[in-house]
């Protein structure tokens, strides 16, 4: 496939509307505490029935040391580094229960460490971390796993990179944001781009597989002018891949966002504007917009897999394991086991809680019917390939695509007439100016926003 992309500022605004990230389908919002432990314990089964499927594995560690103010993930800000203790103690006895309820045949092909700021905790609470993963699953001894790792350069230093590439993480992300002290001081994440560069040159010298850098736009003070210096900046320092985000200011659900003056945030031109030069500069300097704000370059892993067409989405972002059973262990932890979504509780108090009483901390989850696992093929496919064959989905589900998805191809009729997508008797497929717009296409086939209007999702755009 042709990686490229085409911005159309008009389509843009014709189609900004809210919608869902797609990080899973039926996406979070439909999850329910009538699915529970019992539940959980019974796809697990189902999955260990399945010789030789592999694992992946996500550890949430919640605490960061400062918070930033655009901040929308689940965390504890703290300057007490003892809080690790206790609650590393809580997930070795979730990692010793999640490994006695899965065969250990099932090799980890994927680890991933997020938060939070995993780095919160100490050289030796990482080390232990790891030693009791590889107690109770089935590590790689050698460098074939893809082990990944968020980091906050100000909270790993070269010894820090040193001790995670010795424990076997071969992929990291760092969060950068903006390099523009005023836009940094508004955010209250003020981080000088010496400490990222000597961050990612550490990474490099340790030999990662691939560094990442997380930028925002539509923070405060944010011009389009500004905005370049940074994507400029970054692309200079080698990043194999970027994610480019925008800022969603919702202060009624993320507290942290009151702090940020609306009257400072560039307006919905200006944003638009940002974006725009975003995409000129990274295509110019060689990078392939993979899809959801990710660029990569082309020798990339990721680019390489959605040209041969093996490219994944779930709740970590893209993936090149789409095979995998994902364990969420840790507090608010979503993990995706046979046909089913789980989420852990929200809470320390509860989550020390049920593990202490030796009870799986399961908050809600989601069982899938067979129209929600045919929908959410369709989905997948589109937001990761930009394309649909339908004949493959006929013959995997075993129906009339045309019949089956009636309402929906005639929903897709406009957006056709509008350059988005090509229909045909074979299947769809995406055009340079949609891509910007997947999420709205992919909204079509999510019968979830038909029933429930009222759902509160981020801007499209």
């Amino acid at each position: 496939m042709k990686q490229t992309i085409e911005f159309d500022i008009e389509l843009i605004k014709r189609y900004d509307v809210s919608g869902p990230r797609y990080t899973s389908y039926p996406t979070a919002v439909q999850f329910t505490e009538q699915f529970g432990e019992a539940d959980y314990r019974q796809q697990a089964e189902n999955a260990n029935n399945q010789k030789g499927k592999p694992l992946s594995l996500y550890f949430h560690i919640p605490f960061c040391d400062t918070v930033c103010f655009y901040c929308a993930c689940n965390k504890i800000a703290t300057k007490d580094r003892s809080k690790g203790a206790p609650y590393l103690e809580r997930v070795y006895k979730d990692i010793a229960m999640q490994g006695a309820l899965f065969d250990n045949s099932h090799k980890v092909d994927q680890l991933h460490w997020g938060g939070g700021t995993p780095t919160f905790i100490s050289h030796d609470e990482m080390t232990q971390l790891m030693d009791k993963t590889r107690e109770h699953f089935n590590l790689h001894d050698d460098d074939t796993g893809e082990y990944s790792i968020e980091v906050d350069p100000r909270e790993a230093d070269a010894g820090t990179i040193k001790v995670l590439r010795k424990l076997g993480f071969n992929r990291l992300s760092m969060g950068v944001q903006d390099f523009e002290p005023d836009v940094q001081k508004a955010v209250n994440r003020i981080q000088p781009e010496s400490i990222t560069l000597a961050t990612l040159e550490a990474a490099r010298s340790e030999g990662f597989k691939s560094i990442s850098l997380d930028l925002i736009y539509g923070l405060p003070f944010q011009t389009a002018d500004t905005f370049s210096r940074t994507v400029q900046r970054a692309i200079e320092f080698g990043t194999d891949r970027m994610s480019i985000f925008n800022y969603a200011h919702l202060p009624d659900m993320f507290k942290p966002q009151r702090r940020i003056n609306v009257d400072e945030l560039p307006n919905p031109s200006e944003k638009l504007m940002i974006l725009e030069n975003t995409i000129q500069q990274l295509t110019e300097a060689g990078y392939v917009y993979i899809g959801m704000d990710h660029f990569a370059k082309p020798d990339d892993e990721l680019a390489i897999a959605q040209r041969e067409g093996t490219l994944y989405r779930n709740f970590q972002g893209y993936s090149t394991h789409s095979e995998c059973d994902l364990i969420g262990l840790g507090v608010t932890s979503i993990g995706m086991v046979g046909d089913s979504y789980s989420q852990n509780v929200k809470t320390l108090d509860d989550y020390y809680a049920c593990i202490d009483d030796g009870r799986f901390p399961i908050l809600r989850g989601l069982k899938l019917d067979a129209d929600d696992l045919l929908r959410r093929e369709v989905i997948t496919q589109l937001i990761c390939h930009f394309s649909l064959d339908k004949r493959a989905i006929e013959k995997q589900y075993q129906l009339a695509f045309d019949e089956y998805f009636k309402a929906e191809l005639e929903q897709l009729a406009p957006m056709q007439a509008d350059g988005l997508l090509v229909l045909s008797d074979n299947g769809i497929e995406v055009q340079p100016v949609g891509r910007l717009l997947i999420r709205n296409i992919c909204m079509v086939f999510d019968k979830y926003l038909r029933d429930k209007k009222e759902q509160r999702f981020s801007k499209v755009i």
